[in-house]
């Protein structure tokens, strides 16, 4: 597939099915997470040569944090990793990197890794990688009304300014069009509390596929799918 045949510009995806991998193959579920943050460089060069210009990927929920601490402390362990080396090959391919969510939630020198790679990126314009950690839509919606409520009691704007266009910029997502299409890997069937704002008009696209199997070719099939459907923005 070429980039013209693309019609897609911003992907959102769930990455579901590490442990299941896993425990598939009789390996600890970390052997899975690892496994997954392989596959996170291989889709993220695909999306570029297929011309996707936002790849937004939800790494980590703030529903994660109640999984038992050992696996926790793994993936934070493991996002130290990816921090550190994993996207050192995105970050030269001029690739943006931006980060959503919670980061008061997350351990300092994760937040100030983070923080380095986005200002390191923040000029690069062939693609925009956002990746979701510490992620939950409702949190980031009720942090947005809080933003738009002190601005208004600044006397910043008033009631009257509030509108979808500038609600949007008090999400961590601003600047960043919506998702064209949201691809959940693993069959299950379900948002997760994932940016439920942004996907109001979004198509869906449910795949059998664990993430650690997931391939370009699985993406260039899903793709084509969805450059057959019709938009209608909730018009007839």
């Amino acid at each position: 597939m070429s980039k013209e045949e693309n019609k897609l510009q911003h992907l959102a995806v769930i990455m579901d099915g590490n442990g299941r991998w896993a425990q598939k193959r009789g390996l600890p579920r970390s052997m899975g997470h690892r496994k997954g943050a392989e596959v996170v460089k291989e889709i993220t060069r695909a999306a570029a040569e297929l011309g996707i210009r936002y790849l937004t990927l939800y790494a980590f929920s703030t529903e994660n944090w109640k999984r038992s601490k050992d696996e926790v402390d793994t993936l934070m362990g493991l996002l130290r990793e990816y921090l550190k080396s994993d996207l050192k090959e995105i970050q030269e391919k001029n690739v943006r990197i931006r980060f959503i969510g919670e980061r008061d939630m997350l351990a300092g020198d994760i937040v100030e890794k983070m923080a380095q790679i986005e200002a390191d990126t923040a000029n690069n314009t062939d693609m925009t990688l956002c990746i979701a950690l510490s992620y939950g839509s409702r949190q980031e919606i009720v942090s947005a009304v809080r933003k738009t409520a002190a601005l208004v009691k600044s006397g910043d704007i008033s009631i009257n300014d509030i509108d979808v266009e500038l609600f949007s910029d008090m999400l961590y997502t601003q600047n960043m069009p919506d998702p064209d299409l949201v691809i959940r890997t693993s069959g299950e069937r379900r948002i997760s509390n994932y940016l439920l704002w942004q996907i109001a008009y979004s198509e869906f696209y449910f795949s059998d596929i664990l993430w650690p199997d997931f391939t370009k070719e699985a993406l260039e099939n899903i793709i084509k799918d969805f450059n057959q459907r019709e938009r209608r923005y909730g018009k007839a």
